[in-house]
Protein backbone atom coordinates (compact mmCIF):
# COMPACT_ATOMS: atom_id res chain seq x y z
CA UNK A 1 0.00 0.00 0.00
CA UNK A 2 1.43 3.37 -0.99
CA UNK A 3 1.35 6.50 1.12
CA UNK A 4 -1.35 8.00 -1.11
CA UNK A 5 -3.83 5.11 -0.81
CA UNK A 6 -5.06 5.91 2.73
CA UNK A 7 -5.55 9.54 1.67
CA UNK A 8 -7.45 8.38 -1.43
CA UNK A 9 -9.65 6.13 0.68
CA UNK A 10 -10.35 8.94 3.15
CA UNK A 11 -11.20 11.30 0.30
CA UNK A 12 -13.51 8.72 -1.31
CA UNK A 13 -15.26 8.15 2.01
CA UNK A 14 -15.66 11.88 2.57
CA UNK A 15 -16.98 12.49 -0.95
CA UNK A 16 -19.49 9.67 -0.58
CA UNK A 17 -20.72 11.14 2.71
CA UNK A 18 -20.93 14.63 1.21
CA UNK A 19 -22.89 13.15 -1.69
CA UNK A 20 -25.27 11.56 0.80
CA UNK A 21 -26.00 14.95 2.33
CA UNK A 22 -25.81 17.33 -0.62
CA UNK A 23 -26.43 15.38 -3.83
CA UNK A 24 -29.71 17.15 -4.54
CA UNK A 25 -27.85 20.48 -4.65
CA UNK A 26 -25.69 19.31 -7.56
CA UNK A 27 -26.69 19.29 -11.20
CA UNK A 28 -27.82 15.95 -12.61
CA UNK A 29 -24.56 15.68 -14.58
CA UNK A 30 -22.40 16.46 -11.53
CA UNK A 31 -24.33 13.97 -9.42
CA UNK A 32 -24.03 11.24 -12.07
CA UNK A 33 -20.33 11.80 -12.69
CA UNK A 34 -19.49 11.79 -8.97
CA UNK A 35 -21.62 8.69 -8.44
CA UNK A 36 -19.84 6.89 -11.27
CA UNK A 37 -16.44 7.99 -10.00
CA UNK A 38 -16.78 7.60 -6.23
CA UNK A 39 -19.50 5.00 -5.73
CA UNK A 40 -19.22 2.85 -8.84
CA UNK A 41 -15.40 3.18 -9.19
CA UNK A 42 -15.51 4.11 -12.88
CA UNK A 43 -12.29 5.42 -14.38
CA UNK A 44 -12.07 8.84 -16.01
CA UNK A 45 -11.96 7.05 -19.37
CA UNK A 46 -15.10 5.03 -18.66
CA UNK A 47 -17.00 8.14 -17.63
CA UNK A 48 -15.70 10.02 -20.68
CA UNK A 49 -17.08 7.27 -22.92
CA UNK A 50 -20.43 7.34 -21.14
CA UNK A 51 -20.81 11.11 -21.64
CA UNK A 52 -18.92 11.32 -24.96
CA UNK A 53 -16.53 13.91 -23.52
CA UNK A 54 -12.80 14.01 -22.93
CA UNK A 55 -11.10 12.61 -19.85
CA UNK A 56 -9.98 16.18 -19.06
CA UNK A 57 -13.62 17.33 -19.15
CA UNK A 58 -14.53 14.52 -16.74
CA UNK A 59 -11.67 15.51 -14.44
CA UNK A 60 -12.74 19.18 -14.55
CA UNK A 61 -16.35 18.23 -13.79
CA UNK A 62 -15.25 16.10 -10.83
CA UNK A 63 -13.11 18.92 -9.42
CA UNK A 64 -15.93 21.48 -9.79
CA UNK A 65 -18.47 19.14 -8.19
CA UNK A 66 -16.08 18.32 -5.32
CA UNK A 67 -15.61 22.05 -4.77
CA UNK A 68 -19.37 22.55 -4.72
CA UNK A 69 -19.81 19.77 -2.15
CA UNK A 70 -17.07 21.19 0.07
CA UNK A 71 -18.65 24.64 -0.27
CA UNK A 72 -22.03 23.34 0.84
CA UNK A 73 -20.42 21.59 3.79
CA UNK A 74 -18.51 24.73 4.83
CA UNK A 75 -21.77 26.71 4.82
CA UNK A 76 -24.22 24.12 6.18
CA UNK A 77 -22.03 21.75 8.21
CA UNK A 78 -24.32 18.72 8.00
CA UNK A 79 -21.49 16.18 7.80
CA UNK A 80 -19.56 17.62 10.72
CA UNK A 81 -22.78 17.72 12.77
CA UNK A 82 -23.47 14.09 11.89
CA UNK A 83 -19.94 13.00 12.87
CA UNK A 84 -20.16 14.96 16.14
CA UNK A 85 -23.47 13.33 17.06
CA UNK A 86 -22.07 9.86 16.41
CA UNK A 87 -18.99 10.63 18.57
CA UNK A 88 -21.25 11.88 21.36
CA UNK A 89 -23.32 8.69 21.30
CA UNK A 90 -20.10 6.68 21.69
CA UNK A 91 -19.06 8.87 24.61
CA UNK A 92 -22.46 8.44 26.27
CA UNK A 93 -22.22 4.67 25.99
CA UNK A 94 -18.70 4.64 27.43
CA UNK A 95 -19.63 6.82 30.40
CA UNK A 96 -22.91 5.05 31.08
CA UNK A 97 -21.14 2.02 32.50
CA UNK A 98 -19.43 4.18 35.14
CA UNK A 99 -22.72 5.57 36.47
CA UNK A 100 -24.21 3.90 39.53
CA UNK A 101 -27.80 2.99 38.66
CA UNK A 102 -30.05 0.01 38.22
CA UNK A 103 -28.93 -2.29 35.43
CA UNK A 104 -32.40 -2.15 33.86
CA UNK A 105 -32.17 1.67 33.72
CA UNK A 106 -28.73 1.43 32.12
CA UNK A 107 -30.09 -1.00 29.57
CA UNK A 108 -32.97 1.36 28.76
CA UNK A 109 -30.53 4.23 28.23
CA UNK A 110 -28.27 2.06 26.08
CA UNK A 111 -31.25 1.13 23.92
CA UNK A 112 -32.23 4.79 23.56
CA UNK A 113 -28.67 5.70 22.56
CA UNK A 114 -28.57 2.85 20.05
CA UNK A 115 -31.89 3.99 18.57
CA UNK A 116 -30.58 7.55 18.28
CA UNK A 117 -27.42 6.31 16.55
CA UNK A 118 -29.43 4.15 14.15
CA UNK A 119 -31.71 7.08 13.32
CA UNK A 120 -28.71 9.35 12.71
CA UNK A 121 -26.95 6.76 10.54
CA UNK A 122 -30.09 6.05 8.53
CA UNK A 123 -30.44 9.78 7.94
CA UNK A 124 -27.77 9.42 5.27
CA UNK A 125 -28.29 5.80 4.36
CA UNK A 126 -31.45 6.02 2.28
CA UNK A 127 -33.97 4.67 4.81
CA UNK A 128 -37.37 6.13 5.72
CA UNK A 129 -35.65 8.76 7.89
CA UNK A 130 -32.94 9.55 5.32
CA UNK A 131 -32.09 12.94 3.88
CA UNK A 132 -33.02 11.52 0.47
CA UNK A 133 -36.42 10.38 1.74
CA UNK A 134 -37.11 13.75 3.35
CA UNK A 135 -36.18 15.52 0.09
CA UNK A 136 -38.78 13.56 -1.88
Amino acid sequence: MTMQEPDALAKTTRMNLLLDFYDSLLTEKQRTILTYYYRDDFSLGEIALEFDISRQAVYDNIKRAEGALEGYESKLGLLIRHERLLRLTELLEERLDAIAMEESDKQSLKEAIAQFRNDEESAIGGGDRSWQHLKA
